[in-house]
């Protein structure tokens, strides 16, 4: 496995995923904040939303990236690198809007407590902190701490797997917005 090549795919993802996000909050207010006629959220709950599982997938990245430093003095790093391949068919379904029942825990359901300019500068400084641990484990120490995700079954994934993940539920919220928009335009 080239896990260079596979950092800099996570990062691109990344960058094209909170690009998109980024141009949501610069929309219409009509359109952010008028309600979908399927009692789901509005578009600014949604990008609150985003904020909100960043929020706690980071706390468990970080962790993953200090157990994954700590185990680079136990485990063979070279070792992992080459036994390890990303397997994309087992993600591909988390970036695509209503492609299984997601459960999401209350903590991570807005609440309208920030306003549309806190979101938005707290989304690019979570942008930010993913690539800053991309760039702390720029050698694969991110393989060396898996942790459990339940979404869609996913099992034991490792630091750059969580990453990619989150960048994947933001692009999973992306169609959810265009739907909104279009839906508020037609009407």
């Amino acid at each position: 496995m080239d896990i260079f090549r596979l950092i800099q795919d996570i990062k691109t993802h990344l960058k094209l995923s909170f690009d998109e996000v980024d141009r949501w909050f610069g929309k219409d207010e009509k359109i952010l904040n008028d309600l979908p006629a399927n009692g789901g959220w509005t578009i600014q709950q949604i990008l609150e939303h985003i904020y909100l599982t960043n929020f706690y997938l980071l706390i468990l990245i970080e962790k993953g990236y200090k157990k994954g430093v700590r185990n680079y003095l136990e485990l063979d790093l070279n070792s992992e690198i080459k036994n390890y391949s990303f397997d994309n068919e087992r993600f591909e379904k988390v970036g695509e809007y209503g492609a299984f029942e997601w459960i999401r825990p209350e903590h991570m359901e807005p609440k309208g407590e920030l306003n549309l300019s806190e979101i938005r500068s707290l989304v690019a400084q979570q942008y930010q902190q993913c690539l800053g641990y991309l760039d702390l484990m720029k050698n694969g120490e991110g393989l060396l701490c898996k942790t459990t995700m339940t979404v869609n079954e996913l099992g034991k994934i490792n630091v750059y797997e969580y990453i990619y993940f989150l960048s994947l539920h933001t692009q999973r919220h992306l169609t959810q917005m265009k739907n909104n928009e279009s839906e508020t335009i037609k009407n």
